[in-house]
């Protein structure tokens, strides 16, 4: 497949003179044929999903990287995955303008939705499962879906550039939305009402994450920046630089010390929350870094690249350095 230009580590390590971040690599897994564009993690733990350019979605045993399973059955580039909080139904956006909805257990189709939506360049799962939000294509709103019926319950209409990447807060009362215009919008889920505009980035919008607490909105740009947002006051309150481009992915580890980003510069970047700075920087993917997840306890860090393979990564506390 040829890709749509819509998108949307580890050798040398850089420590901040502050504190370290310990990375290893546990493992590359391979098996895509074409670019790895979405990896996460089942909630608990023990499986890895990952969607690709090759039309397909993988299933990993994290403990032996081992592919256990793939689905097939979407007819173009899969661009984003999410399992649901319980872990019993995976969803999958594609190129192929349908969002479809998988049994993990028995790696079945249950359903496609579709409609008039538009390219999906990226699909979220409220926090108590009940509604699946999807984003993407020109002139396509954001739709907010009812996965027991597989109907649309809502359309979010304000974006005038392509979506690629939606988040909906710890509480589901929010959801964040990242737009190609560079803006930021925040939307109230039980009315679908447009409640906030963060502006800053000088480019697109490729990715938005909360972290756990909801309190902070951390964003990643074609600008080559990632900025962290008050979500109360929509203030800027830091502009983290690094990435030498875009930057595709940036996921809050789960007890929010830390802030892990994949860019289009192949390197997979890790911030400290409380002094705002980058403490490691990881570069042995061999193309774009399109995707990164934590695990549900924090331990691993999975990252989804160009190279058509996905690294894992083991995780603990470094002692800090000498100032």
């Amino acid at each position: 497949m040829s890709r749509v230009v819509w998108l949307a580590c580890v050798g040398l390590i850089a420590v901040s003179p502050l504190s370290a971040q310990e990375i290893k690599l546990r493992e590359t897994l391979k098996g895509h044929t074409e670019d790895v564009m979405s990896v996460a993690f089942r909630p608990d733990g023990k499986t890895l999903a990952s969607g690709s350019m090759d039309d397909s979605i993988k299933l990993w045993d994290v403990a032996s990287g081992k592919n256990t399973a793939t689905l097939k059955g979407h007819d173009n580039d899969v661009y984003s995955v999410a399992f649901s909080p319980d872990g019993k139904t995976l969803a999958s956006g594609s190129i192929d303008q349908t969002v479809k909805l998988w049994d993990v257990a028995s790696h079945k189709n249950t359903a496609t939705l579709d409609g008039d939506i538009g390219v999906v360049l990226s699909v979220a799962f409220s926090p108590d499962g009940k509604t699946l939000a999807s984003c993407g294509g020109y002139q396509k709103p954001i739709r907010l879906w009812d996965v027991a019926s597989g109907k649309t319950t809502a359309t979010l209409e304000g974006h005038c550039r392509p979506v690629d990447s939606i988040a909906f807060s710890p509480d589901g009362k929010t959801l964040a939305s990242g737009s190609r215009h560079g803006t930021i919008r925040l939307w109230d889920v039980a009315s679908g009402k447009n409640t906030a505009i963060f502006e800053g980035h000088s480019r697109g919008v490729r990715c938005v994450a909360f972290s756990p607490d909801g309190k902070t909105l951390a964003s990643g740009a074609r600008d080559r920046t990632i900025k962290l947002w008050d979500v109360a006051s929509g203030k800027n309150t830091a502009t983290l630089n690094g990435h030498a481009d875009e930057v595709f992915s940036v996921v809050f580890s789960p007890d929010g010390k830390t802030l892990a980003s994949g860019g289009r510069d192949s390197n997979v970047k890790l911030w400290d929350m409380t002094t705002e700075r980058n403490t490691a920087t990881h570069n042995e993917h061999f193309g774009a870094v399109s995707s990164v997840a934590f695990s549900p306890d924090g331990k691993v860090l999975a990252s989804g690249s160009w190279d058509k393979t996905i690294n894992l990564w083991d995780l603990k506390p470094g002692e800090k350095a000498d100032k």
